[in-house]
């Protein structure tokens, strides 16, 4: 089977999350670390990034790129999720367990992606 059905359903994830940044900005714009410039410029960019990326998976001839930069921007996301965890403003009203399960989600979701290499 060359392109599995889990492999549309990562794609799709990745441009619903991507069309997200672009539908519901205050959601991201709350979580954004403060040390990080330029927060809509940020969330554009990201959005778009994973909306590219997931097309990317579609394709063979895209989709080790895509793999390796989808791991690259969830290891880049990480950097909010550690933020996320740093204080109570921080992390907008989302439970300290959930903030935590969602780092070991980050790594779960990279090796999910890592599957897919074409040889």
């Amino acid at each position: 089977m060359e392109n599995p059905w889990h492999l549309y359903a990562m794609a799709s994830m990745y441009i619903i999350a991507g069309i997200a940044h672009f539908v519901y900005p205050k959601a991201y714009l709350r979580i954004m670390p403060r040390y990080l410039p330029n927060h809509r410029l940020l969330i554009v960019l990201s959005g778009l990034a994973e909306i590219l990326l997931g097309i990317a998976l579609c394709f063979k001839q895209t989709r080790n790129f895509g793999i390796y930069a989808i791991i690259a921007m969830l290891l880049v996301f990480l950097l909010v999720h550690f933020y996320m965890l740093s204080g109570k403003k921080e992390a907008a009203g989302i439970p300290r367990w959930i903030l935590l399960l969602r780092i070991p989600l980050q790594f779960g979701l990279m090796y999910w992606a890592y599957m897919y290499l074409l040889p």
